[in-house]
């Protein structure tokens, strides 16, 4: 048996193959291009790597042309943590010394003797990676919008605070063309009360507002004539500046959002999964892709529901030691689907009453915080999730919670 690992870099990696008794038996440094891939898959094939037993690889990313090239066909490829890396090498080096060539070394042996406690990278089908770069993508978005709207927000406050109150009302404040449209139109306060009501009115429908433009335009009116405290007319102008440049970054940022969001409307409903995803309460096209942008489709993935739990950080974990012993939250997890999940049980409470039962009795029976109930929720949900889609089936409310369902039919 011959194990491979590799230390990755930016522009030039190192390669090193061992057999089964830890004998260095190769090692290259290779490029990162065409060139560079073409040496590693040689040296592999001159080592026995065949279509029908590959050599395993470990490296310590999962992204990138290099892992896309060593994917190919039915190779298995380890993404080893850089931390769990530096773990295995104090094992050889107490001195603590490092080299690229010997990380590759490292890597290598991680594999010959913990294989099997490692997990390759999922098979996941195309379309599914796919989708995951796409709802990742808007999902980072969405955080930069937020981001730079927090900015915006931040910076109105210290010399323009009409706007801030005009918008209040209006969901999603900020981040609302008809919002970013005025600020552009009248940059400072001196100028937004100097606005005439068709000269609002021409900027709520440019931006295609059709309803209740006449009442949005007088409450407006009003907002920038009051009386508000202003900065000195040279710093407002130099802070009118600073704000239409960051304007430009959030328009930039919700244009960004809004056309990566059309992209996964247009291709998860095409995955044979988003059917049994979006069966589920909570869960739409976005919320729904992210999901799936996390799990994949490879059902061979996780070996039981408690792995996929465990991976989302939505099952508690158990720290013992002698006599003690706590439970607590799960801090090393898959972040972006914790994240979806909280989102997840936050929607499902609303459009789920089994959800809301189960919610209700960890809050009012068990003493859970919202957080923790929120948690327990899409724990259960996360396992459900699991059995529908190994089993092809739909969400059904009345299988999912029905002990929810017992006190309605003893009412009926």
């Amino acid at each position: 048996m011959i194990y491979c690992g590799i230390d990755w870099a930016e522009k030039t990696h190192d390669v090193a193959l061992v057999d089964d008794t830890g004998q260095l038996l190769a090692k290259r440094h290779i490029t990162d291009d065409l060139a560079g891939y073409e040496i590693l898959l040689g040296l592999l094939a001159e080592y026995g790597d065949t279509k029908e037993c590959p050599i395993p690889v470990a490296i310590e990313t999962s992204r990138g042309l290099l892992v896309a090239v060593l994917r190919t066909g039915r190779r298995q490829v380890f993404a080893i943590n850089p931390m769990a890396a530096a773990r295995y090498r104090d094992r050889h080096a107490v001195s603590r010394k490092k080299s690229d060539p010997g990380d590759a070394l490292v890597l290598a042996n991680i594999l010959r003797t913990d294989m099997h406690a490692h997990r390759p990278l999922p098979n996941d089908s195309d379309l599914a990676r796919a989708i995951a770069v796409l709802a990742r993508a808007q999902q980072d978005a969405v955080w930069n919008r937020q981001q730079m709207a927090n900015q915006l927000r931040s910076l109105l406050r210290e010399y323009y605070p009409a706007a801030l109150d005009a918008f209040a009302k209006w969901d999603n404040g900020l981040c609302r063309p008809e919002a970013r449209e005025l600020l552009r139109l009248a940059p400072t306060p001196t100028q937004a009360a100097r606005l005439t009501r068709p000269q609002i009115t021409a900027a709520l429908k440019r931006v295609g507002r059709k309803r209740g433009i006449e009442a949005e335009t007088e409450r407006l009116r009003e907002v920038f004539r009051a009386d508000w405290a202003h900065q000195a007319a040279p710093v407002e102008e130099a802070l009118g500046q600073q704000m239409l440049a960051l304007l430009g970054q959030l328009t930039a940022a919700c244009t960004a959002a809004d056309d990566l969001a059309h992209a996964v409307e247009d291709a998860f409903p095409q995955h044979p999964d988003a059917e049994i995803i979006l069966s589920f309460p909570g869960l739409g096209t976005q919320l729904g892709a992210r999901v799936l942008a996390e799990i994949g489709d490879d059902r061979a993935r996780f070996a039981d529901a408690r792995g996929l739990k465990a991976y989302a950080g939505a099952s508690p974990i158990t720290r013992a030691s002698g006599k003690k012993s706590s439970i607590t939250r799960r801090w090393v997890k898959n972040d972006r689907l914790n994240h979806a999940g909280y989102l997840w049980a936050f929607s499902a409470i609303t459009a789920s009453p089994g959800a809301k039962a189960h919610y209700r009795h960890r809050r009012d029976d068990a003493g859970d915080w919202h957080a923790a109930a929120q948690r327990n929720l899409f724990n259960r949900m996360l396992g459900q999730l699991y059995h529908c889609l190994k089993n092809r089936k739909l969400f059904d409310e009345l299988i999912a919670f029905p002990t929810a369902q017992e006190p309605a039919a003893a009412a009926a």
